[in-house]
C-alpha cells in the first residue's frame, strides 16, 4: 500500500506512484499481458490498484478479492491515502470487466485463528492455481521486509512460489537498491 501519511519509515511514498506505475508497465509489457489474462489482486491503495488499472486498461478481466465488506475495506486499505484513491477503487469495481469477491466469514477454527488478510491472499492464489500453475504470474510492489502484519506481500510471495507459480522480481517501491 501506499504509506500513511505518519509512516516513520517510508516503503511506499505517495512520490514514487509514477515511478511504480512505469516498472509495473514494464513487467506487464514483458509478460505480453492483455485481453486474454485475468487479473486478480484485493484493491488496497498503491499496487493492488495500479495493476488492477493498467490490466482493465489492456482489456483484461479483473477479479478483486476483500477481504471485508468494500465499505470496511476502504477505510482501512484506501481511504487513508488522502488522494483520489476511493474513487480510483469504485471506478475499478464497477467497471464492466471487473468482478468483486468479499472474503466469507470463517467457518472453522483454523479459520477463526487466522489472518482475514492471509486468508484472503489463499483465496486468491486458489482463484489464479485454478487456471493452471504455470499461468500464475505474481507481480507485486515489496521491499523484500516483513510486513506490518499477517498477509502482505512477503506471505504471498512464498505461498506463489511455494504452489509453483512464477513470483516475478518484485517492484521495489523506493527504487532499485
Amino acid at each position: 500500500m501506499i504509506d500513511r501519511p505518519d509512516r516513520p519509515q517510508p516503503r511506499f511514498p505517495p512520490e514514487r506512484e509514477g515511478a511504480v506505475t512505469k516498472d509495473m508497465t514494464a513487467v506487464l509489457d514483458d509478460l505480453q499481458a492483455g485481453s486474454a489474462d485475468l487479473a486478480i489482486c484485493g484493491g488496497a491503495c498503491g499496487g493492488d490498484l495500479i495493476f488492477a488499472e493498467l490490466m482493465l486498461g489492456r482489456g483484461a478481466h479483473l477479479d478483486l478479492y476483500l477481504p471485508f465488506e468494500p465499505q470496511v475495506f476502504v477505510k482501512d486499505s484506501v481511504d487513508f491515502a488522502n488522494s483520489d484513491w476511493h474513487a480510483r477503487f469504485e471506478a475499478a469495481r464497477a467497471h464492466e470487466y471487473a468482478r468483486t469477491f468479499v472474503l466469507p466469514e470463517p467457518r472453522t477454527d483454523a479459520e477463526r485463528q487466522a489472518s482475514p488478510y492471509e486468508r484472503n491472499n489463499l483465496r486468491m492464489l486458489k482463484r489464479a492455481l485454478g487456471r493452471g500453475a504455470q499461468k500464475v504470474h505474481f507481480i507485486c510492489v515489496w521491499d523484500g521486509q516483513a510486513g506490518d502484519g499477517p498477509g502482505g506481500a512477503g506471505h504471498m510471495y512464498e505461498a506463489v512460489t511455494a504452489a509453483g507459480g512464477v513470483a516475478e522480481q518484485p517492484i521495489h517501491p523506493l527504487g532499485s537498491t
